[in-house]
């Protein structure tokens, strides 16, 4: 079974792919994938830079995310470019580590551009886990040090939660402490390996 894991920024998608692995599902988390394929030398920041120039890499030649995360945040054009060069690279990588794992695991795929980027359609599952807008926002600026401005452009760069809890099979609501996530991840795991057997 391969389960996609999405919603929106700051919503605990993390917090749930954690719980999900504890369970011993198999877990591909697509931003992690990304910075691997990001590191200095990797064909995907060389496209990068030859895109958007040196400026956005570090002194010692890594990518500075920060300065790509501006840019992507205030410029709709340069966001989809950096979209376009990565989906392909992540696609990839996560196609491969399914076929390694799939007969051993439950795979469950963290990824904030599951609908985005087409990686719904690989999946059994759709998991959204939601927080409106607040308690997203709030949990953004205190995670990454940001004023209501940068958090505004951030969620409002993403596609609406609203229509990603649409398309999806499960929703888990996520407006509580962790132990209430631990236990709703926890109780639909079960839930969806009960159905499987």
């Amino acid at each position: 079974m391969i389960i996609g894991l999405t919603g929106g920024i700051a919503t605990g998608k993390s917090e749930s792919a954690k719980h999900f692995k504890e369970l011993g599902a198999y877990t591909i988390d697509a931003d992690a994938i990304s910075r691997e394929l990001t590191k200095k030398g990797k064909p995907a920041l060389k496209e990068l830079v030859k895109y958007f120039g040196k400026n956005i890499l570090r002194a010692h030649g890594a990518l500075d995310r920060r300065k790509l995360a501006e840019i992507i945040f205030t410029d709709k054009e340069a966001k989809l470019k950096v979209e376009k060069i990565l989906h392909a690279y992540i696609i990839s990588r996560i196609n491969e580590i399914i076929s390694e794992k799939i007969k051993k695991y439950d795979i469950v795929i963290n990824a904030p551009l599951l609908f985005e980027v087409g990686l719904d359609r690989i999946c059994d599952i759709i998991i959204v886990i939601w927080a409106p807008y607040n308690i997203q926002a709030r949990r953004l600026a205190k995670r990454d040090g940001l004023n209501k401005e940068q958090v505004e452009k951030r969620i409002s760069s993403q596609m609406p939660i609203e229509e990603k809890v649409k398309m999806a099979d499960y929703t888990i609501d996520n407006t509580g402490s962790r132990k209430a996530l631990a236990k709703r991840v926890r109780d639909l795991y079960a839930l969806l390996t009960a159905e499987k057997k």
